[in-house]
């Protein structure tokens, strides 16, 4: 890691180099002046929609790229609740929709559904491939079924919900927002996890939170096996409060109750990797 001292330092901030490792690059900020009329919070040239205004898309005889393209324009136009009709498994679907938005997609999709969203609020009635919700910022992806491997991957915000079960690697990276499962996950969930909240109501496969730097894993069922770094956490009243209320909002509880549910926290030794001599890190590996 850039910049990191073993200098005592008065906030934890300054240990993680925060302070001290430049950053390069173009800035990815958006600025709004909430004095200008009619300017809302979300993107400045995202439109108003009216969500009891409705319209449908029959998928069957489209590709991915007319599918998009006809939600968008459907969106420009005003509609706020906008039903996918026959998706047909089709990859891609409801890419980049950076509004608010009620949309139900009635069927399945392939890979990289519903990724790179801020805003809309999502349910499929069917399964998922591959890395549905990647890189969501904010809103809701709810999935009736299962989901493949990469579920939720480098999630950034919002809550994406599976109420099966879904393949492995869910959470690679993740960056903030809530995950949330009802059945079980693959090998190597939560791997390099950074911020936000992973809830699994069923077991979990080897390597659980292998490499996480922070965040936080619940674990409703067994891990095969835990991952480096990742080491039990004590459950607080506030850990139990907020998972009643979370998983209240999706109809969806453990069957042990939340009495039995498992924390799972970084155990901090990977912070100061690059500084540990050649023998302390074969320990922490």
């Amino acid at each position: 890691m850039a910049g990191v001292t073993t200098a005592k330092k008065e906030h934890l901030s300054h240990e993680m180099g925060m302070h001290t490792e430049g950053l390069v690059g173009r800035t990815q900020q958006r600025f709004f002046d909430i004095s200008e009329e009619n300017v809302g919070y979300g993107y400045p040239d995202a439109p108003d929609v009216d969500f009891n205004k409705r319209a449908e898309i029959d998928c069957e005889n489209l590709e991915t790229r007319q599918i998009n393209s006809q939600l968008r324009d459907l969106i420009r136009h005003g509609f706020g609740t906008i039903v996918l009709k026959n998706p047909g498994s089709k990859h891609s679907i409801a890419v980049g929709v950076l509004n608010r938005l009620n949309l139900y997609i009635e069927g399945s999709c392939g890979y990289f559904a519903c990724g790179l969203t801020d805003g809309p609020n999502i349910r499929i009635k069917g399964r998922v491939g591959w890395a549905c919700g990647e890189n969501m910022l904010a809103g809701t992806i709810v999935i009736e079924k299962n989901a493949g491997s990469q579920f939720g991957a480098a999630l950034r915000g919002g809550d994406l919900v599976c109420k099966g079960s879904v393949g492995a690697r869910t959470g690679i990276d993740q960056k903030g927002g809530n995950i949330i499962i009802g059945g079980d996950t693959g090998s190597f969930s939560g791997f390099m996890m950074q911020r936000g909240r992973m809830v699994i109501l069923g077991d979990a496969g080897k390597n659980l939170g292998d490499s996480m730097y922070d965040g936080t894993i619940y674990l409703g069922g067994e891990a095969r096996s835990l991952g480096v770094d990742a080491v039990p956490g004590e459950m607080t009243d506030l850990d139990r409060q907020w998972l009643t209320r979370k998983l209240k909002m999706y109809d969806m509880y453990p069957k042990q109750g939340i009495g039995h549910i498992k924390k799972i926290v970084a155990g901090k030794q990977l912070w100061n990797y690059d500084n540990l001599e050649p023998g302390e890190k074969k320990l922490v590996l």
